[in-house]
């Protein structure tokens, strides 16, 4: 990132599905304010392989998930907990955990692992008003609302005036328009260096990312212990990327 800031090169890093429809439409949805006040998101990549020799099924698959989390949440965790096992490669789990701790009660879970049987690609958010189900292995309805929630009574007395109130409303798929990623990112990475813009996924989201699975990777080896990251990063907010009247000249990608 330094090194492209001193060639005024535009550094874009290859978070491809924040350029899909889909995790598109979640985020337009969230800013909009739609399902309220995001309490917690849960996600799950599994499938049966393809098992690695130099990495562990955090660092081959949780890239994604955590990418989508924090382009929602707009926010780098406080904390990171990791927990694991290794059942066919020792010292190279297959199954991970990883629990990301916001502020304001927010927090998230990603599950990993390559011993499924089947190929699940599922991430769940959970807000304040409604919730949306992401399957990324569907091939039409990729998104669902659901107006369901929970409330609390503003006023109660006594524990026994205390009644939650539920509510379940109906469940609806919004439209998606049809478009290649890949292509969609691809086109952002040209569009940033013609205009000299900022790309969305710049050098410093990809440093975010890494810190986050480093902290993983030293969690693991603690047996689950939290591991503090707020003294590494600038700021809370993932706003905090290099102005874009630094990054000029021809583009330069990593995937």
């Amino acid at each position: 990132m330094q090194i492209a800031e001193e060639k005024g090169l535009v550094l874009m890093v290859g978070h491809t599905f924040l350029y899909s429809p889909a995790v598109r439409k979640i985020k337009e949805i969230v800013d909009r304010g739609d399902i309220g006040d995001i309490r917690y998101i849960s996600s799950r990549r599994l499938n049966l392989g393809l098992f690695q020799k130099d990495i562990n099924v955090a660092w081959d698959l949780a890239p994604h998930d955590i990418s989508i989390i924090l382009h929602i949440l707009e926010e780098l965790p406080t904390s990171v907990n990791c927990r694991g096992e290794a059942h066919i490669t020792p010292g190279i789990e297959d199954l991970t955990n990883i629990h990301l701790t916001f502020r304001k009660h927010r927090s998230a879970l990603i599950q990993s692992s390559w011993l499924d049987p089947r190929k699940v690609r599922e991430m769940t958010i959970v807000g304040s008003k409604r919730m949306i189900v992401y399957d990324d292995v569907a091939p039409l309805e990729k998104i669902k609302i659901f107006d369901a929630r929970v409330d609390v009574p503003p006023h109660y007395d006594s524990f026994a005036e205390f009644q939650y109130s539920y509510h379940y409303g109906d469940m609806y798929v919004p439209y998606l328009k049809q478009e290649e990623p890949l292509r969609a990112e691809c086109q952002h990475f040209l569009d940033c260096i013609r205009h000299n813009k900022n790309p969305l996924t710049n050098g410093r989201r990809g440093m975010e990312l890494v810190k986050i699975l480093e902290a993983a990777s030293a969690s693991l080896k603690r047996n689950g212990a939290a591991i503090d990251i707020s003294e590494s990063r600038n700021a809370n907010s993932l706003t905090t990327a290099p102005k874009a009247q630094t990054l000029r000249g021809p583009g330069m990608v990593c995937a």
